[in-house]
């Protein structure tokens, strides 16, 4: 079962985290799983950027980003080459390590 390694972020994961998640998963509902409440504004219907992370390790193992979600990721605060939408990135058989930016686009937040 692949690990998700998330780096520290002040809000979700002070002292970062690691969680497992079968392959299938996305990274977004691996988190919510496992207690790590990231903004999905959208309800992980692909429609706002709000779930954005940047993938450190392990981008190749994930499906690859659709033409929608790279349109979507244009608006996405802080984007990088290694961006994804979490409720789009899909697990593998690899661990992957993702950093959860700073902030979002989402100005009044949504607290699912």
């Amino acid at each position: 079962m692949p690990v998700i390694k998330i780096l520290p972020h002040p809000e979700y994961c002070p002292q970062g985290a690691q969680v497992k998640a079968p392959a299938g998963t996305s990274i977004c509902e691996a988190l919510l799983d496992n207690g790590i409440h990231i903004e999905h504004a959208c309800d992980m219907s692909r429609a706002c950027t709000t779930c954005h992370v940047i993938v450190r390790e392990g981008l190749n193992s994930l499906n690859e980003a659709e033409d929608e979600e790279e349109d979507l990721l244009d608006r996405a605060w802080g984007l990088e080459p290694q961006s994804r939408l979490s409720c789009q990135a899909i697990l593998a058989q690899e661990d992957v390590t993702v950093e959860i930016p700073k902030y979002s686009i989402n100005h009044a937040k949504e607290n699912h």
